[in-house]
């Protein structure tokens, strides 16, 4: 199927992925509560009697509050977090040539896509680069940086927006900034849960109840391997969270990014001029300073250094932030009939 037959159900896929992850994000707050709730539980299940014996689940009610509550958080504030991450500046009185045709190129691409003009972001940073971010339409946010503006033409400066209001129009903003948020703050729960443990008192509430009677005793080593099960994996989930959320970050921006890309094309009717962009983003090998790990996904390109996505393989399928720059350029090439530029023939995008 084409991008653009397949364009309403990519948008619905992506409300429906934007639910899911945030039940998702909520669902691993609980079990990083009533997880050790569950373990704490069994560790003392058998205590001599006076002792502390763990029946109250409240640090399941408490992080499952929490996860709400960031949830939320990063519904409503995750757009100005990636922005003020990134230090980019809003562009709201265009002085220079390069200020006033970023303002002029985004003003015509909102009006090509169909959508509210987004406010538009500079960041200060010499590596070109794009990104956009947001949770509405009408909320949407279109930054670039300042390597960017000097190194595009206008028509490539076009298409690169272009690509960034496909993201929007796609519901990829949505999608990849709830991410961006998400991933930041289950990387800080695990950190601090496991800073907790180094604190912990599941050894000590065991040694208690081994202290039992007989039957105590049999009843009490049952429920202690069951509680040192649960205890790993609930320090696996916490050890693997931060890791498992990136990569499902990365594998999630992978996808959108071809989609974007034929969706710029039809937005400008010059897929060549995307492909020119991104041959110039790709040879300009210094990383992007100011973007982080943490909001690389969102980018037109890898903002590291594009380490992996000059490559194809396993390491490039499962580590990098976007897809084989090679492969995107020759897809782009394909559209304009410029195969023999390339002497790649891709597969219908």
């Amino acid at each position: 199927m084409s991008a653009a037959g397949n364009l309403f159900e990519q948008q619905r896929a992506n409300r429906r992925r934007s639910a899911v992850l945030v039940a998702v994000f909520v669902a691993f707050f609980a079990w990083v509560g009533f997880g050790g709730d569950l373990a704490y539980y069994l560790f003392t299940l058998d205590v001599e009697d006076g002792a502390y014996r763990h029946t109250v689940p409240w640090m399941g009610l408490v992080t499952t509050a929490i996860g709400i509550v960031m949830a939320w958080i990063a519904w409503q504030r995750g757009p100005k977090q990636v922005l003020w991450a990134t230090g980019a500046w809003q562009l709201l009185d265009p002085n220079t040539l390069e200020e006033k045709q970023l303002v002029n190129v985004v003003e015509e691409m909102a009006i090509a896509s169909g959508l509210p003009k987004p406010k538009v972001w500079v960041v200060p940073d010499r590596d070109p680069n794009a990104f956009a971010t947001g949770i509405k339409e009408r909320d949407a946010h279109v930054a670039v940086t300042e390597g960017l503006m000097k190194s595009l033409s206008r028509d490539e400066l076009q298409a690169v927006v272009a690509h960034e209001m496909a993201h929007i129009r796609n519901h990829d903003m949505k999608l990849m900034t709830l991410l961006a948020a998400l991933v930041g703050v289950i990387a800080l729960m695990s950190d601090g849960a496991l800073r907790m443990m180094r604190f912990g008192t599941f050894g000590g509430r065991r040694g208690g109840g081994s202290r039992g009677g007989g039957g105590g005793g049999k009843k009490g080593g049952g429920a202690g391997a069951l509680a040192v099960i649960v205890l790993v994996l609930w320090l696996v989930t916490l050890i693997l969270a931060p890791l498992i959320s990136r990569l499902l970050a990365l594998g999630v921006s992978r996808k959108r990014e071809f989609l974007a890309d034929a969706t710029a094309a039809q937005f400008t009717r010059n897929p060549g001029a995307l492909a020119d962009a991104l041959r110039k983003i790709e040879d300009a090998a210094a990383p992007t300073k100011a973007i982080k790990r943490g909001t690389a996904h969102l980018c037109i390109a890898d903002p590291l250094g594009r380490r992996l996505t000059g490559k194809e393989g396993f390491l490039a399928t499962a580590f990098a932030t976007h897809p084989p720059m090679a492969v995107r350029i020759a897809r782009l090439k394909a559209m304009a009939y410029e195969y023999e530029k390339t002497g790649v023939i891709p597969e219908e995008v």
